[in-house]
């Protein structure tokens, strides 16, 4: 296919996903100004089609520009068929009425601005002629702690439930007939745990939107990607309090060796915790480490030298004592949690992330300042505390 073929073809998917999302945005804004409930999943469709509408959009961008590399000397170029579709009434009529968000909690202190000077803020040097399509990230931080956790949906702003906190088993043979049987206990609390609101914005100006139009998609996987980095720490140790979730490691069960060994490793130990978990009821079903502690772990030797799991050039995902091992940053150098993730927690989500571009308030608008606001809504419910066990990370000797 001739590239001015493959440009006209995606010009018409870019043309066809902004339609759809300019219909869903009309949809959506009806409905909420009607205050009607229920309408998840039309927002789910509203962020998918966004998403799809800024894919097509790079790859429209990418043909476009191959294009004027490969060698086109006219002295005045026309505008470009993603240009006119950008530049376009209806696409236009969507950028200044997005959904609306919510507040936020962080904000980038320096405005973005087309200035080229060392001022912060200052992206000018994004518009400057044949510079190489794209910009380069720094690596995003692997995020799996809400992938081992149950997932849930709910439409309220808390999450009650009843969790047993107490089993007294008096189970006995009867001693003789007629004789009086056994009695056992159980004990129950009522527990609430609200939905918490994660969320942070960043401001731009509308110049450097227009004029750099991969900056606005690229605003929002930024922010989407330091959205899931907080909310991974959030689900891991955050404390309740002043709007944080309540994570898993403070309501965790500290780790005692039920087997009340003389001498273990650190591996050991991470087999004593999936041990204690099972007394629980609740078989373990992963370990949370540092990166640093399982590189330790990895690189742990007999006394002939060899590896004692894994070897160099192995390439199996990271498992011990047939769990899987997610490494991550965001537990502490020399802890560890060990537990029923699947079965003993869950996550409710209230709003699933999503990305929105509104100008704010008449300031905003005066001075063409956009707000691009990345949110969520989301509860974590741990249902049985002692089925994660969590410490430090130390082998113990015998003196």
């Amino acid at each position: 296919m001739k590239p001015e073929d493959q440009v006209k073809e995606l010009a018409a998917e870019f043309k066809k996903a902004t339609d759809k999302v300019n219909g869903l945005g009309t949809e959506l804004t009806g409905r909420m100004e009607k205050g009607e409930k229920g309408i998840n999943d039309l927002k789910d469709q509203v962020d998918e089609a966004l998403t799809a509408m800024n894919e097509a959009k790079t790859r429209l961008d990418d043909m476009e520009q191959k294009q004027a590399r490969s060698g086109n000397d006219e002295p005045e170029q026309q505008k470009s068929l993603g240009r006119q579709l950008y530049d376009s009434d209806q696409f236009k009529s969507f950028v200044e009425n997005p959904r609306a968000g919510g507040r936020a909690t962080l904000q980038v202190k320096a405005d973005l601005t087309s200035a080229t000077t060392e001022e912060p803020g200052s992206a000018g040097a994004l518009t400057t002629a044949q510079r190489q399509p794209g910009i380069i990230a720094p690596p995003n931080q692997v995020l799996r702690i809400r992938d081992l956790i149950a997932p849930g949906r709910t439409d309220s702003n808390s999450i009650e439930y009843v969790r047993e906190t107490g089993f007294t088993n008096n189970a006995a043979a009867q001693s003789a007939e007629g004789a009086l049987k056994a009695q056992s206990d159980l004990q129950f609390d009522d527990e609430t745990v609200p939905v918490r609101t994660l969320a942070h914005f960043i401001k731009a100006s509308r110049q450097i939107l227009d004029d750099a139009s991969q900056l606005e998609s690229y605003i929002g996987q930024r922010l989407l990607y330091g959205l899931k980095l907080v909310e991974d720490r959030q689900l891991l140790n955050g404390d309740g309090l002043t709007g944080n979730l309540k994570g898993i490691i403070p309501q965790a069960t500290a780790f005692a060796d039920p087997a009340s060994l003389a001498d273990y490793t650190i591996m050991d130990q991470l087999r004593l915790a999936m041990l204690q978990a099972v007394l629980a009821e609740y078989p373990a079903s992963g370990h949370v480490l540092n990166p640093i502690d399982w590189t330790k772990i990895e690189l742990t030797k007999d006394n002939d030298g060899r590896y004692i799991i894994g070897q160099p050039q192995g390439t199996a995902n990271p498992t011990l004592w047939g769990l899987p091992v997610v490494t991550t940053q965001a537990m502490g150098n020399g802890k560890f949690l060990t537990g029923a993730f699947d079965m003993a927690a869950q996550v409710f989500d209230r709003q699933q992330s999503s990305v929105a571009v509104a100008t704010q308030n008449e300031d905003d608008f005066v001075k063409n300042k956009v707000t691009i606001l990345c949110e969520e809504r989301l509860a974590l419910a741990v249902y049985r505390p002692e089925a994660f066990i969590t410490g430090t990370l130390l082998a113990k000797t015998t003196p």
